[in-house]
């Protein structure tokens, strides 16, 4: 059988894997700094922990697994014959693979909320699992890089986190500007259009804007039962200045006498301007009223991040979920994260040319292979060196010098080391930089000192 990869997922090569922990490395110095602490859950969770929490099409994507041994001796005839997948669904299948980050550590907090120092920071670097239609940028698999705070209201861990995807996009070499809304904004938009009865679907289809564009927002309100009077109320959505403050102004007049439309622009207002005051380019930081983040769990801010320089999907994104761990139990622990979509900040650098040389790590030397009593020589420098951490490795046969060569130059190592009867009788070291082509004899202890 010829082999192949399920659909959606990815190998990563050494120089791959390199560009991703240099991804990863900076992600996580900025976590630290800004006071997270890690924590990794395991790969799967329970079905009941995942579903109900993602709204109607995200519970589509998760990926279930199929109860081991015999899946079907509990099946319900009846539904079996009847092909009637969600229920058949709960009867084959108690597991899940995990969806996102946000979902797992909330159910973490709700387990171990007595042993917690509130605010609880963490972040959490870990793959997830999608069934989605794979596309550039979109994958099954792919892995989420996540900070949140849990046991705080203020909007100050709001300002705090626009400061983290700041600098941590700043050393990553990535333009990028950060769309911002509030959910009750959206909350308030629904009120004043009189569609509060259907907000979800409201944010589903406005949530789509910018792959559908305003004729398939409006086409899909309508398909999902909303009124056209209510859709002309809403107009003004697709006609935004480039002014955020502004922006906000016009609504506080839209929301005259809507407590929770005004309580979201007020919060908005706070966020955006502090901000500013800490020297946050206004060009960064714009606030999208479109923007819906087609997530259930969202109560408060919401953050979308994309790249300035390349057309792509957002590479990072997230927002406040002041109930989320109530679903399991525990009340009154409001919550905010963000997550940093690591797969497409790599495409994204790779497309920029932002990678650093020094990204991806190559061996420094390689000793050539003369056989005999040499090797045992050649084994023991490389053990020293090796000792003061310098990447090393001897070919294993004693090949045509041509060969080694080869192998060198394939591998983008950067020396070739020659180690023969003349060098070790001498207590010299030759040795040959692969990329500038010059050949040196040194001392030992001179090559052991650089």
């Amino acid at each position: 059988m010829k082999p192949g990869l399920a659909k959606g997922t990815r190998d990563f090569t050494a120089s791959e894997v390199a560009r991703r922990r240099y991804i990863i490395n900076i992600l996580q110095r900025n976590f630290e700094l800004f006071g997270f602490q890690p924590l990794e859950t395991p790969s799967f969770e329970n079905l009941s922990t995942l579903t109900g929490k993602y709204g109607e099409e995200g519970d589509r994507l998760i990926f279930k697994i199929l109860n081991s041994g015999d899946y079907t001796s509990k099946v319900n005839q009846q539904d079996w014959e009847d092909k009637n997948h969600q229920k058949l669904t709960s009867q084959i299948s108690d597991k899940a693979l995990r969806y996102d980050l946000t979902v797992p550590f909330a159910r973490f907090v709700a387990m171990n909320h007595n042993q917690l120092t509130f605010p609880f920071k963490r972040y959490q670097i870990q793959p997830v699992w999608r069934a989605d239609r794979p596309q550039k940028g979109r994958f099954r698999e792919f892995y989420q890089c996540d900070a949140d705070v849990v046991g705080s209201e203020s909007l100050l861990q709001e300002i705090d986190l626009v400061q983290l995807y700041l600098k941590s996009f700043a050393e990553l070499g990535v333009s990028v500007t950060i769309h911002i809304n509030n959910r009750k904004i959206l909350s308030g938009l629904a009120e004043f259009a009189g569609i509060t009865d259907k907000l979800i679907d409201f944010t589903v289809a406005l949530d789509k804007l910018d792959k559908i564009g305003k004729e398939g927002v409006v086409k899909e309100l309508l398909e999902r039962g909303i009124a056209q009077e209510s859709i002309d109320k809403l107009d003004f959505l697709f006609t935004q200045s480039d002014d955020a403050l502004e922006n906000l102004l016009q609504l506080k007049e839209k929301f005259a006498g809507n407590e929770t439309g005004l309580k979201g622009v007020e919060e908005l207002e706070f966020v955006i301007t502090q901000s500013l005051n800490l020297g946050v380019d206004i060009q960064n930081l714009v606030f999208d009223i479109t923007l819906a983040r087609g997530l259930d769990y969202y109560t408060g801010a919401i953050f979308e991040v994309k790249a300035d320089e390349v057309q792509m999907g957002s590479i990072g994104g997230g927002g406040r979920y002041d109930n989320l761990t109530e679903v399991f139990g525990v009340k009154n622990i409001p919550g905010i994260g963000i997550s940093f979509g690591l797969d497409r900040i790599y495409l994204v650098m790779e497309e920029l040319g932002l990678f650093p040389e020094e990204a991806v790590s190559k061996v420094e030397y390689l000793f050539a292979n003369f056989g005999g009593d040499e090797i045992v020589e050649a084994l023991k420098l490389i053990k020293q060196l090796r000792e003061k951490g310098v990447s090393t490795e001897l070919y294993p046969e004693a090949a045509k010098i041509g060969k080694q060569f080869t192998y060198a130059e394939k591998k983008g190592i950067k020396n070739l080391v020659f180690l023969g009867e003349e060098e070790i009788k001498n207590g010299n070291v030759t040795y040959k930089g692969l990329e500038a082509g010059e050949q040196k004899t040194v001392s030992l202890e001179e090559f052991l000192q650089f």
